[in-house]
C-alpha cells in the first residue's frame, strides 16, 4: 500500500465463508465469527490490484478448495471479477500455533492469574499478527489491504480450519 488514502470503493461491502468449506461450529466459535466479518466489513480496506475504481466495492466469498485458500470477488451486484487461489500450506503452522495459543488462553481465563492471562494474550495477539503479515505477504501483487483488514482476514481463514 501506499501512503495515499485508497478510493472508498475499494473497501468490502459483504465478506461470506463458503458454507462448504466450514465444518460445524460452537455457539462461541459463531458468535466470534460474526463479530469478525462485522468488523471487516465496518472499517477495511481491500483494492484487487488492477481494479479500476468503478468496480468496487467488492463483495469476497472465502473458501478453500484442492486444498487451497480462494478468494472469490465480485462487484456489489455479485457479478464475479476474479478469484485468487493461494496454497495453503505457507498458513498451516501460523494457524496451528494460533489455536494452540488460543486454547492456552481459554484454559488460563480459568485458572490463572491476570498477570498470566494477559502474557498469554499478548502472544496469542503476536501470533496473530505474523498470521496477518503472512497474509499480506501471500496477497501481494494480488490484493492490497492494510493491515487490520489482513488481521480480520487471517480470523476467517482460522475459522475455515476449524476441524
Amino acid at each position: 500500500m501506499t501512503d495515499k488514502a485508497p478510493p472508498a470503493q475499494h473497501r468490502l461491502i459483504e465478506v461470506l465463508l463458503d458454507e462448504r468449506s466450514v465444518v460445524r461450529r460452537s455457539a462461541d466459535i459463531d458468535h466470534e465469527l460474526k463479530v469478525a466479518i462485522f468488523d471487516l466489513i465496518e472499517q477495511n480496506v481491500f483494492s484487487p490490484v488492477g481494479a479500476h475504481a468503478e468496480q468496487g466495492p467488492f463483495q469476497l466469498m472465502l473458501g478453500i478448495a484442492d486444498n487451497r485458500l480462494v478468494f472469490d470477488i465480485r462487484d456489489d451486484g455479485a457479478a464475479p471479477l476474479g478469484k485468487i487461489i493461494l496454497a495453503l500450506s505457507p498458513f498451516r503452522k501460523i494457524v496451528k500455533d494460533y489455536f494452540e495459543i488460543c486454547d492456552s488462553y481459554y484454559q488460563a481465563i480459568k485458572r490463572s492469574s491476570p498477570s498470566q492471562i494477559e502474557t498469554i494474550d499478548m502472544a496469542r495477539r503476536g501470533v496473530h499478527n505474523e498470521g496477518s503479515e503472512l497474509l499480506r505477504e501471500r496477497l501481494k501483487g494480488k490484493i492490497d489491504c492494510d493491515f487490520d483488514t489482513a488481521r480480520r482476514l487471517f480470523t476467517l481463514i482460522c475459522v475455515l480450519h476449524i476441524r
